[in-house]
């Protein structure tokens, strides 16, 4: 009888003991039910205006929304690889394939949000015809959205580019350069404070918004027809395998709703379009 009570008494202890340990570690982090923090990493404008326009929404639902603003390409993806955010929102899915290439990640988009249209913004000078030998125009130093700025300055006859090359283009399928302008490879957040040393800078509408610049800064915008409006859609962004998972599934409805194309349409004046 002895035996039997000690027997029970241990087997009490032992369930107890899993039941704090569950409770304090196991089953946490992105697919913890017990979590309602939804945490994302994003690019200040248009992302985390975005982002923050269903927060509401996201709250009615029972989630918290929590976003963690960055001013450079690289750290979201790196937070959400890490595990320190659910999911990022500032990139397009050619820049995300670019990454994982180079960085050998296996980040995940799961769902469109929204398209910038990349401008051509004035610095020193108004207009194509003020072009002068030697002028300086600067473009993102990433391989995906150079070749975007590139094939704008060629719509624009700033510039002639190899047959064929479309969105990857570089600086090496210049194949006519007129006016001998320099192309000037520059990190995208920097372009537009770097304006008053440029002729022109070819500038992410995300950082154009957040410097304050507007269609009347912008001499040229890339067609909403153009292969680059379908291609660099904006995308939600998992680590994979965190696809289905209860957050993400609720971040991705709330973001392709009503609200978000309301809110995209009334705020950007078309610089941002909806893509869902």
């Amino acid at each position: 009888m002895k035996n039997i009570k000690r027997f029970s008494i241990l087997a009490a202890v032992l369930v107890l003991t899993l039941t704090i340990l569950s409770a304090c570690g196991g089953g946490g982090g992105n697919g913890d039910a017990a979590d309602k923090t939804i945490k994302v990493a994003a690019s200040p404008t248009p992302h985390a205006e975005i982002l923050n326009s269903v927060a509401d929404a996201l709250a009615a639902e029972g989630w918290t929304l929590e976003v963690v603003e960055f001013d450079d390409y690289v750290q979201p993806n790196v937070a959400t690889t890490d595990g320190d955010v659910d999911a990022n929102y500032f990139q397009h899915v050619p820049y995300l394939d670019q990454y994982n290439s180079e960085n050998g990640t296996d980040l995940v988009a799961v769902g469109n949000v929204h398209y910038e249209a990349m401008g051509v913004y004035k610095g020193t000078k108004n207009s194509f015809d003020e072009l002068a030998d030697g002028d300086k125009i600067g473009v993102p130093n990433d391989v995906t959205n150079e070749a975007r700025a590139l094939q704008l300055l060629a719509a624009n006859g700033v510039i002639t580019l190899k047959d064929g090359v479309g969105l990857e283009a570089t600086k090496l399928d210049i194949v006519d350069n007129p006016k001998n302008i320099e192309i000037v490879e520059l990190e995208a957040a920097t372009i537009p404070s770097a304006l008053p040393d440029l002729a022109f800078g070819v500038i992410n509408a995300n950082y154009a918004l957040g410097a304050g610049l507007t269609t009347d800064n912008a001499v040229a915008y890339e067609a909403a027809d153009s292969e680059a409006a379908e291609t660099y859609v904006n995308v939600i962004v998992v680590k994979a395998g965190n696809e289905e998972n209860e957050k993400t599934q609720a971040l991705v409805k709330a973001v392709q709703s009503d609200t978000v194309k309301n809110f995209i349409l009334d705020t950007y004046n078309g610089a941002v379009q909806p893509k869902f």
